[in-house]
């Protein structure tokens, strides 16, 4: 005679938090567990020697402790956020001849449940959330693409070959990186419907949340790194670049490195629940911090090299083929520092379960396209690259010409 309300009734927990969305379980399930310890606890000395009664029992919503013989008890309703409205009602159980009655007002009805949405609305979101996936599966894909072209216009051409060009392939990489991690990542917590995701604690999906942190990180740092690149070259016109090489990787490759190192052993050692995608935790800041930082320094850059840009552009002795490079060199970057960390610094200032729907579709379906837009400014865009495409394009075809005509001059002498 228990009733399930809702479908949360597992084997008790093994981990106590992830995901926002799952809190609604892990409510119920911590309830359930603390409800089986009791059943258990009273198994071995029973609540009432000697006497008829109704042992405790979970009913899947609430926890009825043990009660004699013909007597009823009331409990209120769940105090859960979002899923139950604000009620003074009470639900009553009686314990009879035949065990616990049945609750009485029935839970939907004294409780006023809403949440639970009716099954048009569950379709509704499902459909929403499956278009939001084919978008940005189509936008990473799309990506991909264009970033692996890209990578191989660089490394095919060797007038292409420079410290500016490999900065931009580092950068490339970190996208291929992301898009990679977001594919990995959905095809370990979400391909197989009858997982639990809610209760997922898997050493395969707290690697593949860490390395999808890894890329997040890399990708800001490299972002952060052309920053630096460009104001380097307006600050130091004759200094060989080739010397901050090795400089620029560390702190492309090497910060997130560490930063999601400490991440990791700091939820190994104080929040090793679930599949870490809590981002309502407060280890998260160690994710986060690091990139709110470099996001600063980006703008603090931003701002630095319009001034000097403006300046230099401004300054009467400069020739005018100077300034079209300044301008050149400046305005993909410049671009993209800002397009790149607006909406993120927008977001971190509000809580994670605040403005869900438009986080998801800047972070997810507009985020997926950045590759892309990557790709085409620095390559498909850069006024070099098109030439050196040119160049060797000619260069082939005058080749191909001259092979066709030594073949009909072959013929003909034949």
């Amino acid at each position: 005679n228990s009733m399930i309300l809702l479908p949360v009734l597992s084997p008790p927990p093994k981990v106590r938090g992830t995901h926002p969305d799952c809190s609604v379980v892990l409510h119920f399930q911590k309830r359930e567990a603390e409800c089986l310890e009791r059943i258990r606890s009273e198994s071995q000395t029973p609540a009432f020697p000697g006497q008829e009664g109704c042992p405790t029992e979970w009913d899947g919503v609430s926890c009825w402790p043990a009660l004699p013989l013909g007597q009823s008890r009331a409990v209120a309703c769940p105090d859960i956020l979002h899923v139950f409205r604000k009620s003074k009602g009470l639900i009553q159980r009686n314990c009879t001849e035949w065990g616990w009655s049945l609750p009485s007002p029935p839970y939907h009805s004294a409780c006023q449940l809403e949440t639970l949405g009716s099954s048009n609305d569950t379709e509704a979101k499902a459909c929403h959330f499956v278009t939001m996936k084919v978008l940005y599966t189509c936008g990473y894909s799309t990506s991909l693409a264009a970033l692996l072209l890209a990578i191989g216009i660089f490394s095919c051409f060797r007038k292409l070959h420079c410290t500016r060009n490999s900065i931009h392939i580092h950068f490339f990489a970190s996208f291929i990186l992301r898009g990679t991690a977001v594919f990995i990542k959905d095809s370990v917590l979400f391909s197989d419907e009858s997982i639990n995701h809610c209760t997922m604690s898997t050493v395969t999906c707290k690697a593949a949340i860490a390395f999808f942190q890894y890329s997040v990180l890399a990708n800001f740092y490299w972002l952060l790194v052309e920053g630096l690149y460009l104001q380097t070259l307006l600050l130091l016109t004759f200094t060989c670049d080739r010397s901050y090489t090795w400089g620029y990787i560390l702190i492309g490759w090497g910060v997130p490195m560490v930063t999601v190192g400490v991440w990791v052993l700091t939820r190994l050692q104080y929040d090793n629940h679930g599949c870490w995608d809590d981002y309502s935790s407060l280890y998260w800041w160690v994710i986060k911090a690091p990139i709110l930082l470099a996001i600063f320094v980006n703008f603090l850059i931003f701002l630095n090299v319009t001034r000097m840009l403006a300046q230099k552009i401004w300054c009467p002795d400069l020739s005018k083929t100077h300034k079209q490079q300044y301008m050149r060199l400046t305005k993909s970057t410049l671009l993209l520092i800002p397009l790149f960390g607006v909406h993120y610094v927008v977001f971190a200032l509000f809580p994670e379960h605040v403005g869900v729907n438009a986080r998801l579709y800047f972070e997810l379906v507009l985020g997926s396209y950045q590759g892309f837009l990557v790709a085409l400014l620095y390559c498909f865009l850069n006024g070099e690259v098109q030439a050196e495409i040119r160049r060797n394009w000619g260069k082939w075809q005058r080749s191909m010409e001259s092979n066709v005509f030594n073949l009909a001059t072959q013929d003909f002498t034949a």
